[in-house]
């Protein structure tokens, strides 16, 4: 490749710089490609390390921290005052995504990827136009990878001016804490950001135009945190549809039907996180052949590949669910294929975190949904109110759910509700993964006093033999079973 002409070769031109395109462009080179990385923003690292995961979650732990302040003195800590200073927290926020960008550019210039600042457009199957740099118009490719992301969705009678009707993107970066907000969805960004805000003084109120949050998860591990809610200012409207807002001088009223009787709240700001969409209109993919489906997203095989046999898509731009781990994996298997290797999305589960009050995660199977496959089940729950550790957090609303196949114990799915349960879902996927049963996780030591107890606590309740709760005792568990040896 030569940097510097106004068309260039690559093996492999990667259009996107988030947790799918700057993974594959990487392991790409490492697979001894010649890799070109066009991203349209000035900064690397897509949604996710920008404006999304890693900026939110920064403002949870802020958030988190201020509001542990007020229940130290049962510990011994007296605070005798606090602020919030939103700028300095911004900052602080800020300074996180920096570091972590500047990392990323570090390791593509260390593999040797080439990143070029432009918007790419594809002009057939082999060639990308690029404008906005000034040396480099055109990229000729021998296989390209589509990690385009997605965007945030308007909805009628409320268009982002993004200073009182907002997206989550501006909804991570306000100067000052609202008195009054409203949000529009109550799925994981609406809960998320509602909980920081309330948790920094802002009288939230979160608008569902369902009966409970978070559809896509367990309704049971959702309960706990709709119910804790309150506890930080944050009230749910359900059933609640949006119908406009009306911006006048520093408030914004916005007029909505409950139950379909009329409302209205008159707010500082209304944030709209009813989802997003797919970036798939943003690199002309029709003058290259790729297909999309009726929502939008890029049509793609087990190992990445578009109905273009050279052209790959990753990541939000491909479906849901829209994670930026998904998007990883991905990455790998796409930039893994391009260099010949045998690599396929063969995963059997993709973990979900809702990093809320308390954290909810959720891999595999619900009930519902095992039931719905034919599977007979057995189902168990440890609280975390037997949990040693949760009381040192304060925290012991939650529990661990693990739903296993009745006749041989092998792990369908587990999902909880509580502090740090995020640390716990990986082993509960490998689990899933592994075709492990509830004997083998229970079987695996695991270390005191930890949240993570509360997975063998959990399986050996699935094998009648739980010690931390009380559960009647299965007779067959009463004596060993004579030895036939």
């Amino acid at each position: 490749m030569v940097v510097g002409e106004l068309s260039v070769e690559v093996d492999v031109a990667v259009i996107g710089s988030g947790p799918g395109g700057y993974v594959a462009a990487i392991r790409a080179a490492q697979l001894g490609k010649d890799v070109i990385l066009v991203e349209k923003d000035k900064k690397v690292g897509g949604v996710c390390l920008n404006t999304g995961c890693i900026p939110t979650k920064a403002l949870i732990t802020s958030s988190d921290y201020f509001n542990a302040l007020k229940d130290l003195d049962m510990m011994g800590i007296k605070v005798e005052s606090h602020l919030v200073d939103l700028v300095k927290m911004n900052e602080w926020k800020q300074g996180i995504v920096n570091k972590l960008e500047s990392g990323i550019r570090m390791l593509c210039e260390k593999y040797g990827v080439e990143i070029i600042e432009g918007l790419a457009n594809f002009k057939d199957a082999n060639t990308l136009s690029v404008s906005g740099q000034s040396d480099v118009n055109e990229i000729k490719f021998k296989s390209a990878i589509i990690a385009t992301g997605s965007s945030p969705i308007e909805i009628p009678n409320f268009k982002f001016d993004g200073e009182h009707i907002i997206s989550s993107n501006e909804g991570i970066a306000l100067s000052e804490v609202p008195k009054k907000l409203a949000i529009i969805g109550g799925g994981y960004i609406g809960t998320e950001l509602g909980t920081v805000y309330g948790k920094l003084g802002s009288e939230v109120h979160i608008l569902e135009g369902q009966d409970r949050l978070i559809s896509v998860l367990d309704k049971e591990i959702v309960d706990v945190v709709a119910k804790e809610l309150g506890k930080f200012n944050v009230n749910i409207h359900y059933k609640a549809m949006a119908k406009n807002a009306k911006v006048n001088g520093n408030s914004v009223q916005v007029d909505f039907e409950e139950n379909g009787q009329p409302q209205s709240i008159i707010c500082d700001k209304v944030m709209v996180v009813v989802g997003r969409k797919p970036n798939s209109n943003t690199c002309s993919i029709e003058a290259a052949g790729v297909k999309i489906n009726e929502k939008g997203f890029i049509i793609i095989n087990e190992q990445m590949r578009t109905n273009i046999e050279n052209i790959y898509a990753i990541g939000d731009v491909t479906g849901n669910p829209m994670l930026a781990h998904r998007a990883t994996r991905q990455a790998k298997i796409a930039a893994e294929v391009i260099c010949g290797l045998k690599s396929a999305f063969d995963n059997a589960v993709i973990p979900s975190v809702v990093f809320n009050d308390p954290e909810l995660v959720s891999v595999g199977k619900t009930e519902d949904e095992a039931k719905a496959a034919g599977y007979e089940i057995i189902v168990k729950k440890f609280p975390y109110s037997a949990l040693g550790r949760a009381y040192m957090f304060d925290r012991t609303s939650g529990f661990i759910k693990m739903v296993c196949e009745k006749e041989t114990k092998r792990v369908l799915g587990v999902h909880a509700v509580g502090p740090h349960v995020s640390e716990i879902v990986a082993e509960a996927t490998l689990a899933i993964e592994m075709g492990a049963t509830a004997e083998d996780v229970a079987a695996s030591i695991h270390p005191h006093p930890t949240i993570s107890e509360g997975l063998s606590e959990v399986a050996d309740s699935i094998l009648n033999k739980a010690i931390h709760i009380y559960e009647k005792p299965d007779e067959t568990n009463k004596k060993p079973q004579e030895s036939k040896g």
